[in-house]
């Protein structure tokens, strides 16, 4: 009998922890260092694949995804020691796709073709903005000019390349987000991720918040604008909403990102990385330490924790609904013990919130704005 897992796969995830700068709005696992050997932490990561690879045996591995961090800033020698010690760790899928995020800067671009050669096939590049006042605002190390320019070098080595941009930024208004992102799809993009920024705790953009010195963000209303607009535009360049926040063209969807949202396994590897593994029938949540010096000794290097069934149900729900297609019904039974509500999705049907079937629920276009009240009518007793 196949379990809950393999309906969503299995991929491996690596994360590098090392930044050129700490961007003031990023609450990522992510330090900045004068220097790095990187000969220790090849082969402290190429150990963590070798020691994942004993708890999930025979496994296909349809998916690796450097994040970060700035894995760009790797050697491409780690890259190709990580890659190939998958390949001898899990059998893998013909079209294994291997993505590395990476910032548009000249340096890291001029190193594209050696992680093509490392095996990379998709770059996901954080552009964030085709501005220069706004990237300088955000804290980013590149030009606008720049970033078009190691974009273009990026489709030259990579059949598929996505790239970030943030809308919702200070003194941005709607026209100018609209004008961008035509900007953006017009350049032939088969993926892209939108966020919308976000002001966290910890971070030198909220202690900023904090002190009210971070001015001109937008309210609530132009928010909804913002992200309605998005979509409309998207969808003229046909490249409708697959998840919250990302889109793409029919077959260009993030592979390794679908496994995590599909509620699949996979093992997490590098400082702070979270993973997801079923051994001998039990969900595990995995978490590696996050400090990249401790890390690197190998001390306490991860921690496990057993997931109830209500756990795993809960997880499953919240992450599934991020896709446009939605989630199994029969599955999320399966893992909780008892059927969804069907009061609770009839009364999210009937203000429009939601779609349901006999199998499926997913969320509509005004649920996508209100998805945590949507979760939380679903989950809360």
């Amino acid at each position: 009998m196949a379990e809950d897992w393999e309906a969503g796969g299995f991929g491996l995830y690596v994360h590098w922890p090392f930044c050129a700068a700490k961007c003031p709005y990023c609450d990522f696992n992510s330090h900045v260092t004068r220097s790095v050997d990187h000969d220790a932490w090849r082969s402290a990561l190429v150990g963590e694949v070798e020691k994942a690879g004993r708890n999930t045996k025979g496994r296909v591995l349809r998916s690796i995804f450097f994040g970060g961090g700035t894995p760009s800033l790797m050697v491409p020698a780690t890259v190709d020691a990580i890659v190939q010690a998958a390949h001898r760790t899990w059998p893998v899928v013909n079209d294994l796709e291997v993505t590395l995020e990476a910032n548009p800067t000249s340096v890291e671009a001029s190193k594209f073709a050696d992680f093509r050669a490392a095996g990379v096939n998709r770059v996901s590049m954080g552009i964030q903005a085709l501005n220069d006042t706004d990237l300088k605002a955000l804290g980013r190390m590149h030009t606008a000019d720049e970033a078009l320019k190691a974009f273009d070098i990026a489709r030259s080595e990579f059949r598929r390349v996505s790239f970030d941009l943030m809308y919702g930024r200070q003194k941005q208004s709607l026209t100018e987000w609209k004008s961008e992102l035509r900007r953006a799809l017009g350049l032939g993009l088969d993926h892209v991720s939108l966020y919308q920024l976000t002001v966290e705790a910890g971070t030198a953009f909220g202690d900023r918040y904090a002190a009210g010195a971070l001015r001109g963000l937008p309210d609530d209303d132009l928010s909804a604008d913002m992200y309605a607009v998005t979509q409309d535009i998207c969808a003229e360049y046909n490249m409708p909403r697959y998840e919250v926040s990302n889109h793409a063209k029919d077959g260009a969807e993030s592979r390794h990102n679908l496994i995590y949202w599909r509620y699949g396994d996979y093992a997490g590897i590098g400082p702070g990385a979270h993973g997801r593994l079923t051994i001998d029938g039990q969900r595990t949540a995995t978490e590696q330490q996050r400090m990249p010096a401790r890390w690197l000794t190998g001390i306490d290097r991860q921690s496990n924790e057993k997931l109830s069934r209500n756990n795993q149900a809960v997880e499953f729900l919240m992450m599934g609904l991020r896709l446009a297609e939605g989630v199994d019904l029969e599955r999320y039974q399966a893992l909780a013990g008892v059927p969804l509500s069907e009061t609770k999705m009839g009364e999210l049907a009937q203000m429009g919130l939601v779609h349901s079937t006999k199998t499926k629920i997913s969320v509509t276009d005004q649920g996508f704005t209100l998805l945590n009240g949507v979760l939380r009518t679903l989950l809360v007793d």
